[in-house]
């Protein structure tokens, strides 16, 4: 009797029978698997995790203007008054400044100008300071004005000017003083209206002082009396600027070169939002010419940052 051979890919009525058996199986293990998974609604949140801190919003400004190109014509040659008697080649170089060497000009820029005769010599120098924060909950403008603070305390001027006595804190202070006289303790003195101005039995009383001499415990000696003031101010003291940026301060100093000449250095900084600018011109004379005139030099350090400062609003 002939067999008949076993064929793996039969196709008979029990083959397809099993077939269809085994894929509905796979079917519904497949969807008893996906509808036993746990649902979205079920997930726990840890209840540690709070909001997002905030993050300090960034500085107003991202670049740095070009510094040697950003003073006019007109401007320069009113700071550098020496440059005008030089030979043409080294006027253009006066007035083109020289770049100050820094790694990345959009953090910081400067330039420098001179100008040399033989009496008098000039010299500008220009700082601009991008400041950028690297602690998120510290803004840029924030940061920038720590170091504004720090460049302050250094000049040696105070953050804000010494506001006058009201007449009201006056009349305060005169209360006080009356009062603190009228409470003087039974027994010490308080005349003798009221029985008290008579020594102690067996004591001396002190000899009246002679016609014309301050009374016993006034003067210099307890400090009621009247104290050496200084010079008168003038305005022209390094002080603390309004209507220049956010924040802004003036320095000048006066030194002696040599055997009789004199230097004066005036700097104006300024801080805007986060960029902190810095003017210093300095005017040096030599032999017997007279010191550098201070409010000539300081009202010409002023209007240059002005004019900054009206470039960065631009």
């Amino acid at each position: 009797m002939q067999r008949k051979r076993y064929a793996p890919g039969g196709t008979g009525p029990a083959a397809r029978t099993a077939v269809v058996l085994a894929v509905g199986l796979g079917l519904g293990i497949g969807l008893t698997g996906c509808s036993a998974g746990t649902p979205t609604d079920d997930i726990t949140v840890d209840a540690k995790a709070g909001p997002a801190a905030p993050v300090a919003p960034p500085g107003r400004y991202r670049t740095l203007f070009e510094p040697c190109g950003s003073i006019p014509g007109g401007t320069l040659k009113d700071l550098l008054p020496g440059a005008a008697a030089l030979a043409d080649a080294e006027r253009e170089k006066a007035y083109r400044g020289v770049s100050a060497v820094t790694y990345d000009t959009d953090r910081r820029v400067g330039c420098t100008w001179k100008a040399d005769t033989p009496d008098v010599s000039h010299r500008l120098a220009l700082d601009v300071e991008r400041v950028v924060s690297y602690d998120t909950a510290v803004s840029d403008a924030d940061r920038a004005q720590e170091v504004f603070v720090r460049k302050q305390l250094a000049a040696r001027i105070p953050l804000a000017p010494a506001a006058p006595p009201t007449p009201t804190a006056t009349a305060t202070a005169t209360a006080t003083a009356t009062a603190s006289g009228a409470s003087t303790p039974s027994g010490a003195g308080t005349g003798p209206a009221q029985g008290q101005g008579k020594p102690p039995t067996g004591t001396t009383a002190p000899p009246a002082p002679p016609t014309g001499a301050p009374p016993t415990g006034t003067g210099t000696a307890t400090g009621t009396g009247p104290t050496p003031s200084g010079p008168a101010p003038t305005g022209l003291e390094p002080r603390v600027l309004a209507g220049l940026g956010d924040v802004a301060y003036l320095d000048d100093v006066l030194n002696t070169v040599g055997a009789s000449g004199h230097e004066r250095a005036v700097s104006v900084v300024f801080r805007t939002s986060n960029v902190i600018v810095t003017v210093s011109y300095r005017e040096q004379t030599r032999g017997s010419a007279e010191a550098p005139d201070s409010g000539e030099l300081q009202e010409k350090a002023r209007n240059l940052a002005r004019l900054l400062a009206e470039r960065l609003e631009e």
